[in-house]
């Protein structure tokens, strides 16, 4: 359709020539004296059109001529710019590969290029190939790359060199970027050294929005970990989670070994209750934490009206009968309860023998209900339950607990033998 139109157009063009030239009869004299020239007016726009398009051309000519030298240095300077970004392009490919003194040979070959072409255009008084902010990054990125393979090389003195050279070609602002790069890179190497104070100090010293990226943040935990500071490491940890940087399953799994390290760590009853106020109602629902904290509690000698306070939030939990609570968690639920057996209330006690009631097969449940009724001196009810679970329980702890039981209800009974053959079963235990 373009085509069809431009050749309507040439007609038309072609038409009004003819019709305008065509019958002209107008002529132009030159007085030359003593001479006269007519000459036809269609000859003078032809010859006038000529001389402007002769004259055009000479103009353009002469320009190229002169402009010759700059083209040929624009020349030389672009064939700089595109050896510098090769350079820097098989500097990264090298890294990646794992060539690491090819690659710090390849962003030293850009670095050189790059100052060969600052320096051209320094002489020129001309702008460079590139702009500053472009000058400034590829002078930190390659810097970067050669302390990337120093610190793969584990050349320590060569990586710190490249370091600040790289902070100092991102003094800038349009080099904020890489700025922000090369520090959280710095922090990585400071971590995979084994020195997270000097990885803390990189990570403070980076904008608030960049510390709360997730590299960022990952980083810090990192950090927090190695130097053993839980509390940080469990609030790191809570905002990776919310930003999503691990699977659900993975961050629950993070957070709640923090939450247990945070709880371990604690060396008084005091202590632990303050750990226990710092943590989330998520994670204070979890039934390892729970478990934990009260097993942690009993062990300070703390309160154990409040240790069973806080079981009441996975005791219905663990004695459903298609409870998810693995065997292992449940023996040490049961393990904690039965360490105050001898406090525990009429409220607990009614739980206890309605959990044996509706798991009557369940032999960690019957050793529980049957200690518990032991601590109350109800002799007959324990020694039933007892002799019920003593054969079937798995933990071997429980196991020796319920034979002792079981010997201590024998004496009880002026029952010397079952005594004795109680003791000795608990002893081989």
């Amino acid at each position: 359709m373009r085509a069809a139109f431009w050749l309507l157009t040439l007609f038309a063009i072609a038409v009004a020539t003819a019709l305008v030239a065509g019958n002209n009869q107008a002529v132009v004299t030159i007085f030359w004296p003593p001479h006269r020239i007519d000459v036809s007016f269609n000859l003078m726009v032809l010859l006038l059109a000529g001389f402007f398009l002769v004259l055009y051309v000479a103009l353009r000519a002469l320009s190229a001529v002169v402009s010759l030298p700059l083209a040929a240095r624009a020349w030389r300077a672009q064939q700089k710019e595109r050896a510098m970004y090769g350079a820097l392009m098989d500097a990264l490919a090298h890294q990646l590969a794992g060539r690491y003194i090819r690659a710090a040979r390849s962003a030293q070959t850009a670095l050189a290029q790059e100052a060969s072409l600052a320096q051209t255009a320094a002489l020129s008084g001309q702008a460079g190939g590139h702009s500053a902010s472009r000058s400034s990054q590829l002078q930190a990125l390659a810097h970067l790359l050669v302390a990337e393979s120093a610190q793969s090389l584990q050349n320590r003195a060569l990586r710190d060199k490249h370091l600040q050279l790289a902070l100092q070609s991102t003094l800038p602002r349009h080099a904020q970027e890489v700025r922000e790069g090369v520090q959280l890179r710095a922090a990585r190497w400071a971590l995979d050294d084994r020195d997270a104070s000097a990885g803390l100090d990189w990570l403070a010293q980076l904008p608030q929005g960049a510390g709360r990226r997730t590299l960022a943040l990952r980083l810090k935990l990192k950090a927090a970990r190695q130097l053993r500071q839980t509390v940080q490491a469990l609030e790191t940890a809570r905002l990776l989670a919310k930003h999503r940087a691990f699977s659900p399953a993975a961050a629950q799994s993070m957070v709640r070994g923090l939450a247990l390290e945070l709880l371990a760590s604690a060396h008084d009853p005091a202590q632990l209750q303050q750990a226990w106020l710092s943590l989330d109602d998520s994670e204070r629902d979890m039934p390892e934490v729970v478990v934990h904290a009260a097993s942690r509690l009993s062990a300070l000698h703390g309160d154990v009206a409040l240790a069973r306070t806080w079981l009441l939030r996975v005791w219905e939990r663990a004695m459903q009968p298609q409870s998810d609570i693995s065997d292992g968690l449940r023996i040490k639920l049961i393990g904690v309860l039965e360490s105050g057996a001898d406090s525990l209330d009429a409220a607990w006690l009614a739980r206890i023998e309605a959990a044996q009631m509706g798991r009557p097969r369940d032999a960690n449940v019957q050793y529980l209900a049957g200690m518990a009724f032991l601590s109350r001196q109800l002799w007959g009810k324990a020694t039933q339950l007892l002799s019920q679970s003593v054969s079937s329980l798995q933990d071997a702890a429980l196991q020796r607990n319920a034979w002792r039981a079981l010997a201590v209800l024998a004496e009880q009974r002026d029952d010397p033998e079952a005594a004795a053959h109680a003791y000795k079963r608990a002893a081989s235990l």
